[in-house]
């Protein structure tokens, strides 16, 4: 083809031969640099000449940057055809290029993590240790201690008798009384009634323990029946059984079931059991109502429930 002003015929480009868009902004841009070069040999100023050194203005114009932009220092390359001059050009990495377009991501805002509460400590379980129930006292060791006192009088009382009786038959006068009180004191027969006094009257304590006065005075008649028992294994003791024979033993047994001595003993042990089992049964009265008393204690503790005494 031939160029209609001139009468040339204009050259041919292919289509592998038009400068792409890149291009065509980098030749402009070296245009650009060449032209503010030499205005700069005639400007008046440094402001002015500082002015056209970066008015860029015609990138701007240009267009927009391409989407894939590099981020390392862009080299301008000549297109396809284009003289050596223009393929030594390059773009300065001191001079203003248009940045490629940085995307700043602002920081999401990070919300505080929620801070639990610190839990609270559980409370500490308080051990308070149960009021334990009152034992009920008893009268059976009072009862016995008692029982000592009844037996010290049982004896005095019956050995009283005992010589009495003698003295009654002739056997104890006032000169041999003290050799008779120092035999007495000294032989079975009457410290076995004795011994089984005591046994008699501490065995039915145990069994009243804190009974009433009435008790005494009903039981006693089996205390006074033990007594009377106790008077004649004494006269068997003081044979000795053991040195007699069956029929020795029962003539002793015969001749002492209504003896004087025995009848003394069997009404001595039941009157001083019911005296001195007054006695025991004001004692076990007086201890009953102390159980009582605990009782309401302990049951008005129960209901008030634990305290926290603090020091």
């Amino acid at each position: 083809m031939s160029d209609p002003r001139n009468g040339q015929p204009a050259e041919q480009t292919t289509p592998a031969e038009e400068p792409t868009h890149v291009d065509d902004v980098v030749g402009r841009a070296n245009e650009g640099l060449a032209e503010a070069e030499a205005a700069s040999r005639d400007a008046v100023t440094p402001e002015e000449a500082a002015e056209a050194h970066h008015d860029l203005s015609y990138i701007e114009a240009a267009g927009p940057a391409p989407e894939t932009v590099r981020e390392e220092p862009a080299v301008a390359t000549a297109p396809a055809g284009a003289t050596a001059a223009d393929e030594t050009a390059v773009i300065s990495p001191s001079e203003p290029v248009a940045a490629p377009a940085e995307t700043v991501v602002a920081p999401a805002a990070v919300a505080p993590a929620a801070v639990a509460p610190a839990a609270e400590p559980a409370p500490q379980p308080i051990f308070v240790q149960a009021p334990e129930a009152p034992r009920a006292r008893g009268n059976r060791g009072a009862a016995g201690a008692i029982g000592l006192l009844a037996a010290l009088v049982f004896a005095v009382l019956y050995l009283a008798a005992a010589l009495g009786f003698g003295a009654a038959a002739g056997d104890v006068t006032a000169g041999n009384v003290a050799q008779e009180l120092t035999a007495a004191v000294t032989s079975w027969w009457f410290w076995v009634p004795v011994v089984v006094f005591f046994l008699g009257f501490w065995l039915l304590g145990a069994i009243i323990n804190r009974g009433r006065w009435g008790r005494w005075v009903i039981l006693g008649l089996l205390v006074g029946a033990v007594s009377y028992g106790g008077h004649i294994l004494g006269q068997l003791f003081q044979a000795p059984f053991w040195t007699l024979t069956a029929s020795q033993g029962a003539d002793i047994v015969e001749d002492q079931l209504l003896a004087p001595l025995a009848i003394v003993a069997f009404i001595l042990g039941r009157e001083i059991t019911i005296w001195f089992g007054a006695w025991v049964a004001a004692r076990g009265a007086r201890v009953t109502e102390l159980n009582t008393e605990a009782q309401r204690e302990y049951e008005r503790t129960l209901e008030a429930g634990p305290q926290l005494h603090r020091l």
